[in-house]
């Protein structure tokens, strides 16, 4: 009796922990940028007053799509992970409809906007610009 409920146990964990392993799928990072855009704050007869706030921009391949996302950090001087600005970085992470979640080391996730989705495959076969001679 203790081994058909040990069994029936196990049968019943196992695939739970592969389908926990499933949500986080590797990718590779392609290129990480900080850039900025400016934001009116506001108008001051007739003149905008603005300021420049940084973001990232992180392209990430999984599989044959090439992901291309936003992040916006909390405060000026926050910068992306470091194991993250290797070339070729290795990452976790977990992809919604709209947004991709990039996996820390720690556990923690960042959460990225998607605004491109490009084909692996599109992308290498893109002609390089060629320099004038």
């Amino acid at each position: 009796m203790k081994y058909y409920l040990l069994l029936v146990l196990a049968t019943v964990t196992i695939p739970a922990l592969q389908a926990a392993e499933k949500l986080y799928p590797s990718g590779k990072i392609l290129d990480i940028q900080q850039e900025t855009r400016t934001r009116v704050l506001y108008y001051q007869v007739d003149t905008p007053v603005s300021k420049a706030e940084p973001y990232f921009e992180v392209s990430v391949q999984v599989g044959d799509t090439i992901y291309v996302g936003d992040y916006s950090p909390r405060h000026a001087d926050e910068t992306v992970p470091d194991e993250w600005n290797v070339p070729q970085a290795k990452v976790r992470l977990r992809l919604d409809k709209h947004y991709i979640f990039l996996r820390r080391l720690a556990g923690t996730e960042l959460q990225f906007v998607i605004t491109k989705r490009i084909a692996a495959v599109a992308a290498q076969k893109a002609p390089a610009s060629s320099s004038p001679k």
